[in-house]
């Protein structure tokens, strides 16, 4: 079982590329943000409780985050491999997924850090926003502040993967089908 990590700041093109990875490896795509959304709109237990957290402006713990995603493996057992995107956010997450997938027998394979300079991350939002509608890409000062946030709360996650002998960092600058070449020799 192949399971990814794609890792990245905001703009830097994890969307795209998961895109491509799903289909050429035969993976299932996690997103935190849509598990999320499926158990807030489905009105899961767990997406009530989220929820409670996030109408008080909290974090959501991450037991619950890790929760919902350990429901998403389960229902597919017959899975080839995931791409893990927008998870682990934290050092936390990261040893939890970890416990979760050696009780299962498998493990991350690799963590895929795509590197982009933060004037391009800015760029490529600017214009996805246009093409969206995403009001969070639109904001000079609320893309500052996702990319502030990354920077010092996610960021820190690499460090797992890098003491694993996980981390694989990728230039995340070029054409999209250059980034990909360089995913697919990473992965090997």
């Amino acid at each position: 079982m192949r399971n990814l990590v794609l890792f990245g700041p905001p703009g830097a093109g994890k969307g795209t590329q998961s895109e491509f990875l799903v289909k050429h490896y035969n993976l299932v795509h996690l997103s935190t943000g849509d598990v999320f959304r499926f158990n807030i709109k489905g009105g899961t237990e767990l997406g009530k409780l989220a929820q409670s957290y996030m109408n008080k402006g909290e974090l959501v713990p991450d037991e619950v985050t890790i929760s919902m995603l350990e429901q998403e493996v389960e229902k597919r057992p017959d899975a080839k491999g995931f791409i893990f995107d927008g998870f682990p956010r934290t050092t936390a997450q990261a040893v939890a997924l970890d416990k979760f997938l050696e009780a299962r027998g498998v493990s991350i394979e690799s963590m895929l850090a795509l590197e982009v300079e933060v004037e391009e991350l800015k760029k490529r939002l600017l214009a996805r926003a246009e093409t969206s509608g995403r009001a969070d890409d639109a904001d000079p000062s609320v893309i500052q502040n996702r990319i502030d946030v990354y920077n010092a709360e996610t960021a820190p996650v690499a460090n797992f993967y890098k003491t694993a002998g996980k981390f694989k960092s990728i230039n995340g600058l070029g054409s999209k089908e250059d980034v990909t070449g360089r995913l697919v020799a990473a992965i090997g």
